[in-house]
């Protein structure tokens, strides 16, 4: 051994001493080297990419269920055409609702003993094949602790070794005969479902417009392996449980514009009764006609006076919005956004709405609560409902727990496995070079600094050991992230909420997108992003969310000859009408990547009865030459780290720089 090495070793020696802690000798050590070389030689892990849910609980719970249509592939797969593809899918809705099919099945069965036989046969086919790429270690960890044993003997042992069939065949008649079959179909289910992805990836956007994005988040704290790149709409969330009361009043106003109450009523225990209070006495004497909510997500069964109220509390909120957001925009006027305090372009006397010395038609001018000559200034009533708004969001502990699991699962991107994911943009300039932004004192960051900052100055609004000072700006920023022109969660020249409200120029609604978005085709420019962010191999992607793909009219996810998908779920029912779909999933397992487009989920009773799933469309946008594994993936360069570490403490071991222990 040279002596370099022998300095490496007297240098590293801290280090290899607590890690002796852990291997206290050459046997320990040795056996470590081997459980991860052998590791490295496993098949890789499959990765689920989901973007843009929107509170759409029971589809995003589905595709959960079904790993975009990984499930339904396997089953395929595995059976051939050993059975009927009606039975087929029944295996998948029972993997995908073990406890409702069971129900289903045994109101049906003359002979439920001879069911139970057959499908916990298939299902441990399954389960053998959905666990075939990973230890038995990690195979063990997934399964439930009450029948951990059992599946265990099942996977391992199989029915054509004729030694081990009689074997298998009574541990299967003893789990029907001891009555715990039932029990048995839904855990091996439950095991199936956890098994068939490795790691999940949210693109961003979990909240807002659909009803249950709490559900969202309760059902990601049992799942063990995934991350978020935060996108606008978790910004937004993020923003109000951090007290920027402009993002609380967008938080309320878009549930109320869809008529999704549940997330802040039900969810986090919101108390919106001073709003309505408030709201059925000031507009009162106004129709509210423009507020009236979206029919799409629940508006429909609403009667006509909870739609008025409705109406009411979504103009009341709308305008305390306006209102609130002006007097932050004037107090960061390096934002240069003072353009949008709109309420101060209203020219109250000819009630129309001037910019640039051209008036505006509106739709209305009712506004009791704003003084023409300090339109942005709140009323005593206003005042009094914004604390008491404030106040039940500071109050809501299960929002601050979500809030919580957001900043520890999340931030503004990631690299995992040459893939650069991220929300929405990376601000470009006309030329496409990475443009800076101003993030705070005249510090100007870019690309992937700028998104790391950004990620840096959202978690000091929650850290009490935060600069004061910079903690306030941070709370401040998020209204910008939300709706600011070099936002990198927005991105465009503005954010036409009120023109769409109150003009009846339709011109003004225009959004203009910024140069990412008009830039993102250029492979050319894709590599440059990808260049700057480090991230590195032949086979290298950037992966989006945010904006809708507009399937019906040709647009295609896939751009930059293939270098950049966009994988907007499209979970909203709100986008279906305007896009044709349900969105895009994305699958990466072994052999490569595979992008599914979605119809719209019916529900879960269609699925458990009629045996529907999600209509889904695969497209393969890559496939590898050899099957991919553990060694080519991040992963396994942070194995190849350890093993590497190991062999230095065998060394140390060997040579007596650290004495072995028993």
């Amino acid at each position: 051994m040279s002596n370099n090495k022998h300095y490496d070793i007297e240098k590293d020696l801290r280090y290899l001493t607590l890690l002796s802690h852990t291997f206290p000798n050459v046997a320990e050590a040795s056996t470590e080297i081997i459980n991860l070389q052998a590791i490295l030689n496993l098949p890789k892990g499959t990765e689920h990419f989901l973007a843009d849910l929107h509170g759409e609980f029971s589809a995003f719970q589905h595709v959960l269920k079904n790993a975009s249509g990984n499930i339904k592939r396997k089953v395929n797969e595995i059976f051939g055409n050993e059975i009927r593809d009606v039975i087929k899918r029944d295996i998948c809705t029972l993997i995908y609702y073990p406890e409702q099919k069971l129900e289903l099945v045994k109101a049906q069965e003359s002979d439920i003993n001879e069911w139970y036989y057959i499908m916990i046969y298939r299902l441990v086919r399954v389960c053998r094949d959905v666990s075939s790429k990973y230890t038995r270690s990690k195979v063990r960890k997934a399964l439930p602790p009450d029948f951990s044993y059992i599946i265990q003997e099942l996977l391992h042992e199989r029915t054509d070794d004729q030694d081990k069939a009689a074997y298998v065949e009574g541990i299967i008649e003893t789990i029907i005969d001891t009555g715990r079959a039932d029990d048995f179909i839904i855990a091996i289910c439950h095991v199936i479902q956890r098994l068939a992805i490795d790691k999940l990836h949210i693109l961003g956007d979990i909240f807002d417009r659909g009803p249950g994005a709490h559900l969202i988040l309760d059902m990601l704290k049992g799942f063990k392996d995934w991350d978020i790149q935060w996108g606008n709409h978790d910004i937004l969330w993020m923003g109000a449980a951090a007290g920027n009361d402009a993002c609380i009043c967008n938080v309320i106003r878009l549930s109320l514009r869809y008529a999704n109450m549940a997330t802040i009523e039900e969810g986090y225990g919101i108390n919106l009764i001073p709003l309505a209070t408030f709201a059925m006495e000031t507009y009162k004497d106004d129709p509210c006609t423009v507020f009236i909510p979206k029919t799409s997500g629940g508006a429909e069964e609403m009667d006509a006076k909870s739609s008025r109220l409705t109406a009411q509390m979504h103009k009341a909120i709308a305008v305390l919005q306006f209102k609130v957001e002006a007097q932050i925009f004037k107090k960061h006027p390096e934002w240069q956004m003072l353009n949008r305090c709109v309420l101060e372009n209203i020219d109250y006397e000819r009630k129309v709405y001037v910019v640039d010395g051209k008036d505006y038609e509106m739709k209305t001018c009712c506004f009791p609560t704003i003084d023409p000559e300090d339109p942005n200034k709140l009323t005593t009533e206003e005042e009094e409902l914004m604390d008491r708004l404030h106040h039940s969001f500071m109050m809501s502990e299960k929002l601050h727990k979500h809030i919580r699991m957001l900043l520890s699962h999340g931030c503004m991107y990631s690299i995992v496995n040459h893939n650069l994911l991220f929300h929405a943009s990376v601000p470009l300039n006309d030329d496409g070079t990475l443009r800076k932004v101003n993030l705070y004192k005249d510090r100007w960051y870019s690309g992937h600094e700028l998104m790391h900052q950004t990620g840096l100055m959202i978690r000091s609004a929650f850290q009490g050991d935060s600069d004061p000072e910079e903690s306030l700006y941070a709370r401040d920023y998020f209204l910008y992230l939300w709706c600011g022109p070099e936002s990198i969660l927005f991105d465009k020249s503005k954010m036409a909420t009120f023109e769409r409200y109150f003009l009846t120029d339709k011109t003004m609604y225009k959004e203009e997108k910024g140069n990412y978005f008009k830039l993102r085709d250029d492979e050319r420019i894709v590599d440059g992003i990808l260049d700057a962010f480090g991230v590195e191999g032949k086979d290298r992607h950037i992966i989006n969310g945010h904006v809708p793909v507009h399937a019906s009219s040709g647009e295609n996810p896939i751009k930059a000859n293939g270098k950049l998908m966009v994988i907007d779920g499209g979970f909203s029912q709100a986008y279906h009408a305007e896009t044709g779909i349900a969105g895009y999933t994305l699958v990466y397992h072994s052999r490569g990547f595979q992008l599914v487009q979605h119809e719209p989920f019916t529900s879960e009773e269609d699925a458990v009865k009629k045996g529907t799933d999600i209509k889904s469309t695969t497209q393969i946008v890559e496939m590898s030459a050899h099957r991919m594994l553990v060694a080519d993936t991040d992963k396994g360069e942070d194995l190849k780290h350890q093993i590497a570490d190991l062999k230095e403490l065998l060394y140390a071991y060997r040579h007596g720089f650290i004495k072995e222990k028993r």
